[in-house]
């Protein structure tokens, strides 16, 4: 009688006693033991839209932290007034005498109509000023939402009402118009009205009107995701084992609360771009002389029917920087989400 053929899967080993299957080689490769961080990661690098998006978003935040670096090896600036040195830059109409804007080896984006100034070296800095407002106001928002939400999350009862009651309030408000209004408001608290509002105020009123009107999102959120965590089982086996309320916020609560926080960030900041822009172009956020996407579109909307191509580039510049950041806050979205099958 044949002898069974030993499988494949599970060969054979002689020892002195009898024959015993060796178990198969084991085909673990450490996958399960990774962090979800990693995990997130590995999934991230595998979009490729989002991986583009990131490549882009970091350029344009080298190119605003690097400004006068690159204006000064360009060997020019945002605030001379180029055609007032050289009255042939512009035309009869102080328009570009040049084709597309004056475009040329020394002037690479034109000069301004009507200044002559240089519209490269104005758009870096616009993108400096711009970015510079809508990061600070982003982190004010997210750290007043956080704390505002997680509290409230935490504590429940009376101050958890209290906070609902605010926040509800601060949702009501037509944010756009409040904007508009406030923003002189809040220029009267440290100035005359008939003094001159320095640059770093209106910077800083921006940042405070945006970040005041914009917190109550984020803490609704997280105040929601509070309330669920804090019932769940490791929550009250830290309060049975004598830990601290500070305690069970940083080593309990906030670790899993990480993904919508960044979620959040990542939709916050492009909406704070273009409302900074927009309170720019209106009049009522940072003015003309001072470098600024909004000023820049303001200024190019007064041309544009005959020189398009000073509104051109700081248009296409934000639309691009709002597109790869919004595509970015999508693809992180996914990485952080198991169960995403996009």
């Amino acid at each position: 009688m044949t002898p069974p053929t030993p499988s494949a899967a599970a060969p054979l080993e002689v020892t002195d006693d009898s024959i015993v299957a060796s178990p198969p080689p084991s085909t673990h490769k450490g996958s399960e033991s990774r962090s979800p961080g990693r995990l997130a990661w590995t999934r991230f690098k595998r979009d490729r839209t989002g991986v583009i998006s990131a490549y882009i978003v970091i350029f344009f935040f080298v190119v605003a932290i690097a400004a006068p670096l690159i204006a000064k090896l360009y060997g020019k600036d945002p605030y001379t007034t180029y055609a007032s040195q050289r009255p042939d830059l512009l035309n009869a109409f102080s328009y570009p005498a040049g084709p597309n804007g004056g475009m040329s080896s020394e002037f690479w984006f034109g000069i301004e109509p009507q200044l002559g100034r240089d519209v490269f070296t104005f758009l870096l800095y616009a993108i400096r000023n711009s970015l510079g407002i809508a990061v600070a106001a982003s982190l004010l928002t997210m750290f007043f939402g956080i704390v505002i939400g997680v509290t409230a999350g935490y504590l429940g009862g009376k101050t958890d009402y209290l906070v609902g009651r605010v926040i509800d309030i601060l949702l009501s408000f037509p944010s756009t118009l409040f904007f508009i209004a406030f923003m002189p408001v809040v220029y009267s608290f440290f100035v005359a009205d008939d003094d001159n509002i320095p640059t770093g105020l209106r910077a800083a009123s921006l940042i405070i009107v945006l970040s005041f009107f914009g917190w109550a999102t984020i803490a609704r959120l997280l105040r929601g995701q509070v309330l669920g965590l804090r019932v769940r089982e490791f929550v009250e086996a830290a309060k049975v084992t004598g830990a601290s309320p500070r305690r069970i916020v940083f080593k309990e609560l906030l670790p899993n609360l990480w993904t919508p926080i960044i979620i959040q960030f990542t939709l916050l900041l492009p909406a704070y771009v273009t409302a900074e822009a927009g309170l720019s172009f209106l009049g009522v956020g940072m003015i003309d002389p001072t470098p600024d996407w909004g000023v820049m579109i303001a200024r190019g909307a007064q041309f544009y029917t005959e020189d398009f191509t000073f509104m051109l580039f700081p248009g296409l510049s934000m639309v691009i920087f709002v597109l790869a950041f919004n595509l970015l806050g999508d693809s992180v979205r996914d990485a952080l989400d198991p169960k995403s099958k996009r």
